[in-house]
């Protein structure tokens, strides 16, 4: 056991959660001993610029590293051990046991506290050839490194792995000069985003050359005679390539926490309290290896994001330090994490994608069937402007009282800015009726009058004062709604749902006569607007009647046809 005298904290893994948690305690006490462990070269590294590094976008490896050793110990008197493996952990005795890479050394090391951020590891399937010099993962700047090696004699490039990591390096790939293909074996790209919406950006990676081979997963990977690789899938695929990344996903680096006898959850994440202090009294656990409630859904995950590993590492230096009887600590009000959102954003081709709190598929998957959801296209800013960009936006709402569940949106420009306002709104505890009121910036060049976030607001919230009953896509196909479209007679000619009737809404007071009673009709339009303005009218008139919302630029992202 360390000394009572001045207080030993041991910090396994840096990054985000583990540096962010030594730099918050050395700052909240200055009694204290601070020691950092890492198994890599580097302590504090920027994760997410790795794919740009190995696209060339960030040129010097340099520009990568948040933090050295020599900083901590200079800035903060916080001592550093890199390629220091800590290889076991006695709660009994509060010690460890540390190795080091470098020259095969082993010691033990006792604490008072120990915070485990151990981070997570990328998946590796067993699969034939997994272990062949041309597969990698992107998890280090070492992977990084290798990557970019390998890319300077390479036309061809296979990416495994749909989401946000699998975007960015086929965007990176391409704009190196390769040839990509990407496999996923989802139906779609991009589970952070509902399969719809996901649609917008598929459509963009073909677009820029990215071949697509959703609904499909990897069996072998094999060492090609002449060099290279030959990357087989599960639909009978065979990819000739120079190069595989693997992008599959990552799991909690729980090993070592197992091993201490700590209580994990159903993915191997530790599991914390809202302190973030694990079933030992002694140990808390920030970061990619820890489970967090999901806010909205209620269901405990890992959520490997820079963010909530941030905010998790000050708030565990505030518990260690509360739990050491800081005399400063204790007269503070305990620091708890609330959770996550999952509030999240990635680039790809000109496009931004971003999401906050749950998607619908998630909700389904919590048991949760009681919400609503629109969808809508504003510009990012005025119309009259030059150059605005659609925002394709999806908002999830609970129908009785308007609470916001969540929100996605793909497009051009100014995307983040609405889905950080949401996000904050979510937090918060807000709901439609705040979005509808909210107070943003307005210039023509920036937003409109009515912003994409108000517009939002304002469709929910009629939806939940009953001034707009809302028709679901998904059931289109076996309805007996009569659908009406209220566009023009070119436009429906051009392209329109299959046996739906044209009645322009500029016609539809004059040829009420036409539409039934004893029926629903489901109104739709462009995206959404003229069919509300159809609707308020006919519902006035005594029909039912619903609008598809988004219109048929939502349409066309629904296998509906």
């Amino acid at each position: 056991m360390a000394s009572s005298t001045r207080k030993r904290i041991l910090i396994v893994g840096g990054v985000a959660g583990g540096a962010s948690c030594a730099t918050r305690a050395r700052r909240l006490c200055e009694r204290c001993e601070i020691v950092i462990y890492d198994k890599g070269p580097y302590v504090s590294f920027a994760n997410c610029g790795l794919p740009y590094y190995v696209g060339n976008v960030i040129k010097a490896e340099e520009k990568l590293l948040i933090a050295t050793p020599e900083l901590f110990r200079d800035r903060f008197n916080i001592a550093v051990h890199l390629e220091h493996e800590v290889t076991h952990v006695d709660p009994l005795r509060r010690v460890i046991e540390v190795r080091d890479l470098r020259t095969g050394a082993r010691r033990e090391e006792a604490y008072d506290a120990l915070v485990l951020s151990t981070g997570a590891q990328a998946i590796r399937p067993p699969l034939p050839g997994i272990d062949l010099p041309g597969v990698h993962v992107l998890r280090t700047i070492p992977d990084s490194r290798k990557i970019r090696a390998a890319v300077e004699s390479a036309q061809r490039a296979v990416v495994v792995g749909g989401g946000m990591i699998g975007l960015e390096m086929a965007e990176n790939l391409v704009h190196r000069g390769l040839q990509v293909t990407l496999v996923e074996l989802a139906p779609q790209i991009l589970p952070v985003l509902d399969a719809e919406m996901a649609v917008y950006v598929a459509e963009r990676l073909e677009q820029q050359g990215v071949r697509l081979l959703l609904g499909q997963s990897v069996s072998a990977f094999i060492e090609a005679p002449n060099g290279g690789l030959r990357v087989e899938t599960s639909a009978g695929e065979a990819i000739a390539t120079d190069l595989a990344i693997l992008g599959i996903g990552v799991r909690p680096a729980s090993t070592l926490a197992a091993e201490a006898g700590l209580r994990l959850g159903e993915r191997g994440e530790i599991v914390v309290d809202e302190f973030m202090q694990t079933s030992d009294a002694h140990i808390w656990a920030v970061g990619d290896v820890v489970g967090s409630p999901d806010i909205v859904t209620g269901v405990n995950q890992p959520v490997p994001l820079a963010g909530p590993a941030n905010r998790q590492g000050r708030i565990a230096a505030s518990s260690v330090l509360r739990g050491l009887g800081d005399p400063d600590c204790l007269k503070r009000s305990p620091m708890r994490f609330r959770g996550i959102q999952g509030t999240a954003v990635c680039g790809a081709f000109g496009l931004t994608v971003a999401a906050t709190g749950a998607t619908e598929k998630a909700l389904l998957a919590a048991g949760q069937t009681d919400y609503q959801k629109v969808y809508l296209h504003p510009g990012n800013h005025a119309s009259y402007f030059p150059d605005a960009k659609p925002i394709h936006l999806k908002l999830l709402f609970a129908p009785t009282d308007g609470r916001l569940l969540g929100a996605q949106a793909v497009g051009e420009a100014d995307v983040a800015r609405r889905i950080d306002v949401i996000a904050m709104a979510l937090q918060m505890g807000g709901t439609v009726f705040d979005l509808e009121e909210a107070e943003l910036c307005y210039a023509p060049q920036y937003g409109g009058a009515k912003d994409p976030v108000n517009i939002a607001g304002m469709i929910a919230a009629n939806h939940v004062r009953g001034d707009l009953p809302l028709a679901r896509w998904e059931d289109l196909p076996g309805t007996s709604a009569l659908v009406v479209d209220v566009r023009s007679r070119d436009e429906f000619a051009q392209e329109h749902v299959p046996g739906a009737v044209n009645l322009p809404l500029e016609e539809l007071r004059e040829r009420l006569v036409e539409l039934p009673r004893d029926r629903e009709c489901w109104l739709v339009c462009g995206v959404g607007q003229r069919a509300y303005f159809g609707l308020r009218a006919l519902m006035q008139h005594g029909l039912k009647v619903k609008i598809l919302s988004g219109g048929m630029k939502t349409y066309r992202t629904f296998d509906v046809g």
